[in-house]
């Protein structure tokens, strides 16, 4: 596998050109490993809302939940 390296700027719809001067040396199906230079941006946080269960009534039966069987 060869590599090269090149600085880009991704455009509309996420398209990434690829400089001229390497067009002719790769084949059309390349594997694609971007590096931003930028801070990644800030992840959204998760907002919980308080949520309420009625359990009066509720019986949980340990064995019963032990011998269910795994999907996976």
């Amino acid at each position: 596998m060869l590599a090269y390296q090149f600085d880009t700027v991704i455009e509309n719809e996420g398209v990434i050109r690829v400089p001229s001067q390497y067009l002719g040396k790769v084949a059309s199906t390349v594997k694609v490993i971007l590096l931003s230079n930028e801070e990644s941006l800030p992840k959204e946080k998760k907002h919980f809302s308080a949520m309420k269960l009625k359990t009066q009534g509720f019986k949980f039966d340990r064995k019963a939940a032990n011998e269910r069987k795994s999907v996976f």
